[in-house]
């Protein structure tokens, strides 16, 4: 009998939930970074106005690596089914969470005299508050933003499931793209909601509507374009397993 890591289907398993968790997490802490997307790629900003508010590309960095969280929570269901994707999203949900608790800790910890202003050669003049301020994002914004991952993830499978019993084992585009239009539209929703309506900046409604929308077609958007990823993740994958071992892993799937 093989160990698991002699096991293709546990050690697929097991690189997949490495790239699933990893991202979702180093999103997290990335996350409170706003760029504009019109000055990194050097074109010229758009202007658009929603609900009253205009608006060009600002968005968290966070939204960098949760493109590759849609791919593997659907490439994850195809194979392991809604148990797996939801065996993940507490586990990384956990994992988040444990992140954050040291990250306030290690900000409690007194700093080093010295290493305070250590840093005033390259314009900080208070590395402490630095750091602080970097790390430690608002509580609010974290347990927004974890509320919506694990709603956004469940919803994402379930939906999933459901397109792939209506419309068999083909279309992958079609149930990837469904899954997360409708787990995204969600998930954008709640985490602004709970983060910057419910918390301190208790946002207006007009422009949580308009920041809201601005992230989710984004998501939207990138979900379209990675589909050609994501046939090619399962190419690579079937080619990994063999077709017989594929094809069992996905009929298993759905049972799940």
């Amino acid at each position: 009998m093989k160990n698991i890591v002699q096991h293709k289907p546990s050690r697929l398993f097991i690189i997949l939930a490495g790239f699933f968790i990893t991202n979702a997490i180093v999103a997290e802490f990335i996350g409170m970074k706003i760029f504009s997307v019109e000055d990194t790629l050097g074109i010229d900003r758009f202007s658009f106005t929603i609900m009253g508010h205009e608006n060009s590309l600002m968005l968290s960095a966070g939204v960098i690596l949760w493109p590759i969280v849609f791919i593997m929570t659907d490439i994850i269901n195809e194979y392991f089914g809604r148990k797996g994707v939801q065996f993940l999203s507490i586990l990384t949900a956990i994992l988040i969470s444990y992140g954050f608790v040291m990250i306030f800790q290690a900000i409690d910890l007194t700093p080093a005299e010295w290493w305070i202003g250590d840093y005033q050669k390259y314009g900080i003049d208070d590395m402490q508050n630095a750091f602080a301020q970097v790390y430690g994002q608002g509580l609010w914004i974290i347990v927004g933003s974890l509320v919506a991952f694990l709603v956004g993830q469940i919803v994402d499978a379930f939906v999933f499931y459901k397109v792939k019993i209506v419309g068999g084992g083909n279309r992958i585009w079609l149930r990837a793209t469904l899954s997360t239009a409708v787990s995204q539209l969600i998930d954008s929703f709640i985490v602004l909601y709970i983060a910057f309506v419910l918390g301190p900046p208790q946002w207006e409604t007009s422009l949580f509507v308009a920041v809201g929308t601005t992230n989710y077609l984004y998501k939207l958007l990138m979900a379209i374009l990675l589909i050609p990823l994501l046939y090619g993740a399962h190419y690579v994958i079937e080619w990994y397993l063999g077709k017989s071992v594929a094809d069992q892993l996905k009929a298993d799937a759905l049972k799940a």
